[in-house]
């Protein structure tokens, strides 16, 4: 099909493809501006238009169908709305792969960090301590599958795994209120999760309390966060030795962490002393301790926190304790993409790294479009959006795209196309 036969009062066809409600987060709009920094806005018209293919990519995620049902999928409802020409047929399986490498990763990575914010208001349930949003770091990490080019980049698990593929591991930034994966980076296993998560301090705000899980926790990366300005509260390991310097009257206790280098060493830089906190040796902490009886009651197992907010004026022990329990909500985020935008047990399906990269953006940015709608249900009806089934949410996005409304919510009039908000 031509440029000119595809031209009519109602527009090309390809202008009309969209992700439905997906489309009211991940705008037209911002997707051309994308594709026009990263060099990729076509100079012609083809068959599969780049902002097409992006749309398609976000799709994957939604649908675990193969490329040309997929494709069918997100055109299905335009031939009854009599826009689907009968010349223009669904691309090839081979025309669609193509039209992926054409694409790349950038796009999408950047698409993902210019949509992905946090999501939470000053009424949203769970989302905040006092004036802090809180937020967790965590990894997981995703079978790929089991090619040659996989394997050049990413590894196998060993020791006993129970899927011996290839993974790619991540490690992201939440909002727990709301579940919303707002920053992201990407490895292998050969990458530690604090390295990986050394690179997202340019995501995070001053006004945010990030949580994480005692395998990240080391003096530089703790100094690395610090620089942010955003509060810290961590696990680390009931072993650490951290000497109480002063109790405080909520039961939590002051102590000093130092670095590894200056252990044992008299040589000191105390935090005060310096206006990085990376080149100091020293940095006061707060600690909270506390146990949790186990499920079935019969042992408990002690957590210890650190923070940076050192007076329990700002923050009690009982506040803190129970902020670090919200850490979880970032777990769930994982599961649902785990085992519910992905098969259970399954994992990515492209073939090459540069592919798998781009399919996994595509993902993060699908969760976070599903997650956007349900903060904003949530907030109409005034009620936690934890309430509400991210399943259940989903499948309604799906019936939707498959539907008429494959159309953009926006102005379709002729002449308007390209007011379209969100297509995948």
């Amino acid at each position: 099909m031509n440029s000119a036969d595809e031209s009519s009062a109602a527009g090309r066809l390809t202008d009309h493809i969209s992700v439905g409600v997906l489309a009211r987060v991940i705008s037209r709009e911002v997707v051309d501006e994308v594709l026009v920094e990263t060099g990729k806005k076509e100079q012609r018209v083809r068959r599969l238009p780049a902002h097409v293919v992006v749309y398609f990519v976000v799709s994957l995620a939604v649908f675990r169908d193969g490329y040309e049902e997929v494709m069918r999928r997100l055109v299905g409802g335009l031939r009854l709305m009599r826009v689907w020409r009968d010349e223009w047929t669904v691309p090839s399986t081979s025309a669609l792969s193509q039209a992926r490498e054409r694409l790349g990763e950038e796009p999408l990575k950047m698409l993902f960090e210019r949509v992905a914010v946090p999501l939470a208001k000053l009424s949203t349930p769970g989302a905040w301590l006092r004036s802090w949003r809180l937020m967790a770091i965590d990894g997981v990490n995703i079978d790929v599958p089991d090619t040659a080019e996989n394997l050049t980049v990413f590894e196998k698990a060993r020791g006993g795994t129970r899927r011996p593929f290839p993974q790619i591991r991540s490690v992201g930034l939440a909002e727990c209120g709301t579940h919303a994966v707002v920053a992201a980076t990407t490895g292998t296993i050969r990458d530690g999760e604090r390295e990986l998560a050394g690179r997202l301090l340019g995501s995070v705000e001053p006004d945010m309390l990030i949580t994480a899980d005692r395998g990240f926790f080391s003096f530089e990366l703790w100094a690395d966060f610090m620089v942010t300005g955003a509060a810290l509260l961590w696990r680390v390991s009931a072993h650490m030795k951290l000497p109480p310097e002063a109790v405080l009257a909520d039961g939590s206790y002051l102590s000093t962490i130092t670095s590894k280098k200056n252990r044992g060493s008299s040589w000191r830089i105390p935090l005060a002393a310096v206006d990085d906190p990376r080149d100091a040796s020293h940095i006061p902490v707060r600690v909270i301790e506390y146990t949790v009886a186990t499920g079935d009651g019969t042992s408990s197992e002690t957590f210890r926190l650190v923070t940076t907010i050192l007076d329990p004026a700002d923050a009690t022990a009982l506040e803190l304790a129970a902020v670090y329990q919200q850490r979880w909500e970032y777990e769930l985020s994982l599961k649902e993409i785990e085992t519910q935008l992905l098969a259970p047990g399954a994992g990515l399906r492209s073939k090459s790294p540069k592919m798998v990269r781009q399919e996994f953006w595509g993902l993060l940015l699908a969760h976070y479009a599903i997650r956007a709608l349900m903060v904003e249900a949530a907030d109409t009806d005034g009620i936690d959006p934890d309430r509400l089934s991210f399943q259940r949410t989903l499948n309604i996005v799906r019936r939707q795209i498959t539907d008429q409304a494959a159309f953009s919510p926006l102005d379709t009039r002729a002449g308007d196309h390209q007011s379209h908000r969100r297509d995948p």
